[in-house]
């Protein structure tokens, strides 16, 4: 029997870097069965992305997304490497590939050739752009941030826009590629045929900024940037305490009510400027000064945890650290371990966020060494039956 959600499905992965990677990690980590093709001598690039480096020197960067995987070493400007990546995807369900658009056509990898030998393959493209007008602008995630607008709602009013703190779409476009693998597989459930499915950056930036693309496509107005402040909420944002900030996430009229009698300013909820929502947005200026006069008297874990208490979504702005610490106190995963990497010592690993009641994750391989898996699948035969 076959294990996990996905047991018993194979995916070539021809990606690297994070947004193809972190989509075939989240389907390894359900049970599929993930070939990573790497460039021989060098690798997924985020392999020489450090420091920081693990005890043996290994990119964390590359540990972070892509455990539960095999990596086989394929030059694939060579013919005979070529023929053993087709042999590859002939047994496997899905193809995944983030080059720039038309590289895949021209080593004889593309959809349009492959679906005639493979009508049933899976076959999902991740590029920057699209395949048309952007196809010759490259796919790096600060890039896209940028003139995908979402730089320009990031940082304070009057400071320079800002990039989020990870490469958030790239995260974002490998969820995308994710669900798209699933609903074509359910498709090919259906109609014994696969398809093609293609993500790129700039559109899933554009959806993944919803209320603020929402206000531009729908009402024409282009959003600047307001600090850690909200367009359309009042308090939503953070405020200083007596020791480090504090976040407030007050959505709505009751929540607000209760927390202007945790500060000992039960009239604020009565104040005409500040009973409802749209009052208090456009009153922020106001508002937020009488809630720091009495935020400064106290630290925010004293803040947090009252007004956790009355029902008002509060917390510190924590580090790395005790996020993960905090995830621990509420019975989350946080850190897991997987089986010991090929060098020996112990694989320390985020862990999934997703959690099935039926067929778990599981952390069944430590991130690979380059090619180690090479001779396992291949051998050292023509290409043929693989492993």
């Amino acid at each position: 029997m076959e294990r996990g959600a996905l047991g018993g499905l194979r995916i070539a992965d021809f990606s690297r870097v994070l947004a193809g990677p972190y989509a075939t990690m989240l389907l390894a980590d359900l049970g599929a069965d993930v070939v990573k093709v790497e460039r021989p001598g060098a690798g997924d690039e985020t392999r020489q992305w450090r420091p920081p480096a693990d005890e043996h020197g290994t990119s964390t960067y590359f540990l972070g997304v892509n455990r539960n995987k095999r990596s086989v070493a394929l030059d694939l400007s060579d013919r005979h490497d070529r023929e053993r990546a087709r042999a590859l995807v002939a047994e496997s369900d899905v193809l995944l590939e983030n080059f720039r658009p038309g590289a895949m056509e021209r080593l004889g990898l593309g959809y349009e050739e492959l679906k005639e030998r493979h009508p049933r393959l899976v076959y999902c493209s991740i590029s920057g752009f699209g395949a048309g007008d952007g196809s010759a602008i490259p796919g790096y995630d600060l890039l896209v941030q940028a003139v995908g607008g979402l730089m320009s709602v990031t940082g304070e009013p009057d400071g320079e826009p800002m990039k989020a703190g990870v490469a958030l779409v790239d995260v974002i476009t490998g969820l995308h590629a994710a669900l798209g693998i699933m609903a074509a597989l359910r498709h090919r459930e259906a109609t014994g045929r696969g398809q093609r499915v293609e993500v790129n950056l700039l559109s899933s930036l554009l959806s993944a900024m919803v209320n603020q693309s929402s206000a531009y496509a729908v009402a024409g107005v282009v959003p600047g940037r307001m600090g850690n402040a909200h367009p359309s909420i009042a308090p939503y944002e953070t405020f200083p305490t007596a020791d480090r900030p504090l976040a407030l996430a007050v959505g709505n009229d009751v929540q607000f009510a209760a927390l202007a009698a945790v500060l000992g300013r039960p009239d604020l909820a009565d104040d005409e400027r500040f009973r409802t929502n749209p009052e208090r947005v456009g009153h922020r200026a106001e508002l937020r000064e009488l809630l720091g006069e009495r935020l400064r008297t106290a630290g925010a874990d004293h803040w947090s945890a009252a007004l956790l208490a009355a029902g008002v979504p509060a917390g510190p702005v924590n580090t790395l650290d005790e996020a993960f610490a905090f995830a621990g106190r509420l019975g989350l995963p946080g850190i897991v371990t997987t089986p010991p990497p090929a060098h020996g010592g112990e694989s320390r690993q985020v862990a999934s966020p997703i959690a099935l009641s039926a067929s778990p994750v599981e952390y069944r391989l430590p991130p690979p060494e380059l090619g180690e898996h090479t001779q396992d699948i291949f051998g050292d035969t023509d290409p043929g039956s693989l492993g």
